[in-house]
């Protein structure tokens, strides 16, 4: 088929070049010089493009290397008329104008042949039949931005993804009645119920942003009640990094519904924090780690340490940075940092200039069950990490710590509390030059450690959804919110404070999980039930952001609080206080060693068994 396509269009626009040369009008002697030339340059076209791999491949797979291919061979033939051409003196040759005309003709002709069977092929008659039989979604866009438009062009050049744009809803009036991509923009979001039945809509797809919170639960729950398919766009975060694609739309999740505008960054400022330097990012293959190192490498440290005890997850996170390229030299190394004497050894083989310190435990419930680790790990080892930065005058040492670190009731706040207490009286030591911060986190969507994947596999179950009080509030903040928020604090310039992000209002964990079961496509209490299990030992009904000790501080942006605490640190006895807890791991007996650490922190609660 290919071979005949080839032999017609080379024909085709040899005998088309003569006919535009003479004005259609032939000469009978010029008419023996074309049929000579027809006898011996077809084959050689066909032989040039033969040998140039023109045949091999599929009849209507043509893409851009093969147009290439197809315009190398078109020259190559003429190359060869031309030459016979300036030989011959012209005799028996066509003439100079009929060879270059034969060029451009031909290479349309074959190129416009091929590129026509592609297109027909990707819209009518693209996969097999099985496929061809999926039904073709009808998918209003809302959100008529740069966003919605790319998401409408890549469904249009995208057929395989089997959704059709056929109308976009903004909410500007100057937009009305325009087109994007001839897709029209038919109306205002609140007129979807008119359009949805008068369009036969199938799906919509939200191409919004953030700031429009108001308006995404509007559609969302719209779309629930009317038994609609929802999609949105990956956040604008991810699309500005380039991770993914407008077209990879998504299910609606809880945290699209936030609705926080993104922490606006320093950018400039953090890029000469981090630009040319070692990092090191304990807890690296973490969810909050590992995402610190995606936004870290982004910003082209020398090098970037990772240390995790977990060798599947530094592996991970390791190919995950490698891939993303940057040139950046990654180091992973599997370690524990409760080992003084290995971390002693890391950073003095590659003396950081920062240490993001994320490495925690940080499940409530298990840790109370088990305070030992929990002292062990988030306090003692963050305390003596936090004096081998200092002795080895590293500038910065950010640690990772929890809003549950305010007031404690349980023993992993207590634990980071005493961490906050012991690198705010590292920072006070006479000698230290090393600039100590804390970063508090809410409840981080998507970590390991997050309320929501566990609702979301009880959905899955087909439930019921298990929550502890009816009246539990917890803040929320996204993995990205809580990456940028370290990034920012590590900028400022005092050391020995604690920052925050103004996460809005606590929002209680039951309408979290009636929501989640609304996006999932079910019915709170009808198709999935919700229990009430009791509060867990050491849970709190609510969290708060800073302690009655702590006062707000200047700072930028706005959206981060900056905490300076006047509460009583061991500023004359950190060894002494770090010897207390090591001695209380000793004891095997839980309520005794939550006593020990009531002493150095007077604010906790302890739950006793």
């Amino acid at each position: 088929m290919l071979l005949i396509s080839y032999t017609g269009a080379s024909i085709l626009s040899l005998c088309l070049a003569y006919l535009i040369r003479y004005d259609f009008e032939i000469p009978a002697d010029t008419l023996s010089i074309l049929h000579l030339t027809i006898s011996w340059l077809i084959p050689l076209k066909i032989l040039i493009f033969s040998i140039m791999g023109q045949f091999s491949g599929f009849l209507a797979y043509y893409r851009l290397p093969d147009l290439y291919i197809t315009g190398v061979a078109s020259i190559a033939s003429t190359f060869i008329l031309f030459s016979v051409w300036f030989f011959t003196g012209g005799a028996g040759a066509p003439p100079r104008s009929v060879i270059f005309a034969d060029l451009i003709l031909s290479f349309f002709f074959i190129a416009g042949f091929r590129t026509t069977l592609r297109v027909v092929r990707e819209r009518y008659f693209k996969n097999n039949h099985s496929e061809l039989s999926k039904k073709v979604k009808r998918v209003a866009i809302i959100g008529a931005g740069d966003a919605g438009a790319t998401v409408a062009a890549d469904f249009i050049n995208k057929r395989g993804l089997y959704m059709r744009p056929v109308l976009f809803l903004d909410d500007d009036l100057k937009k009305l009645g325009k087109r994007i991509h001839n897709i029209p923009i038919v109306g205002t979001i609140d007129q979807i119920e008119i359009l949805k039945d008068r369009h036969a809509i199938d799906m919509l797809v939200i191409a919004l942003p953030p700031s429009a919170n108001r308006r995404i639960r509007e559609v969302v729950e719209f779309a629930t009640t009317n038994s609609l398919e929802v999609r949105i766009i990956p956040s604008f975060q991810e699309l500005a990094l380039g991770r993914l694609r407008a077209s990879q739309v998504r299910p609606v999740d809880f945290e699209d519904l936030l609705g926080r505008m993104p922490v606006n960054l320093h950018s400039e400022s953090i890029n000469h924090l981090i630009n040319d330097k070692t990092i090191v990012v304990t807890g690296a293959g973490g969810s909050i780690g590992s995402e610190l190192c995606r936004q870290i490498i982004m910003r082209h440290p020398k090098r970037l340490v990772l240390i995790d005890q977990s060798e599947f997850h530094i592996f991970q996170i390791e190919q995950e940075l490698i891939k993303a390229g940057c040139g950046i030299l990654i180091i992973p190394i599997v370690a524990d940092i409760k080992d003084l004497d290995r971390m002693r050894q890391i950073f003095t083989r590659y003396s950081p200039q920062i240490v993001f310190h994320a490495a925690a435990y940080k499940h409530v419930y298990i840790m109370e069950r088990q305070s030992q680790e929990a002292i062990k790990n988030n306090s003692i080892a963050t305390a003596n990490l936090a004096l081998l930065a200092s002795e080895l005058d590293i500038e910065e040492f950010v640690l990772i710590s929890s809003d549950k670190a305010i007031n404690p009731t349980n023993i992993m706040g207590a634990s980071k509390r005493l961490a906050e207490i012991a690198i705010q009286s590292i920072q006070k030591k006479q000698g230290n030059k090393t600039k100590f911060m804390a970063v508090r986190f809410g409840n981080v969507l998507g970590s390991s450690g997050s309320v929501i994947p566990i609702f979301k596999q009880q959905i899955a179950n087909g439930g019921p959804i298990t929550v502890t009080h009816p009246d539990v509030t917890r803040y929320f903040m996204t993995i990205m919110e809580a990456a940028r928020l370290v990034l920012q604090a590590a900028t400022q310039v005092a050391g020995g404070d604690i920052f925050v992000l103004d996460m809005g209002n606590p929002i209680k964990i039951v309408d979290v999980a009636r929501r989640l079961i609304e996006l999932s496509g079910f019915k709170p209490d009808v198709d999935i039930e919700i229990v009430f299990t009791g509060l867990r030992p050491g849970e709190k009904l609510f969290e708060e952001i800073k302690s009655k000790d702590e006062r707000n501080a200047e700072t930028s942006p706005p959206s981060v609080f900056r905490f300076i605490s006047d509460s009583p640190s061991w500023e004359n006895s950190i060894a002494s206080s770090i010897q207390v807890l090591e001695h209380s791991l000793s004891s095997s007996n839980n309520n005794d060693l939550k006593q020990i650490v009531k002493n150095l922190v007077p604010e906790y609660t302890p739950y006793l068994e």
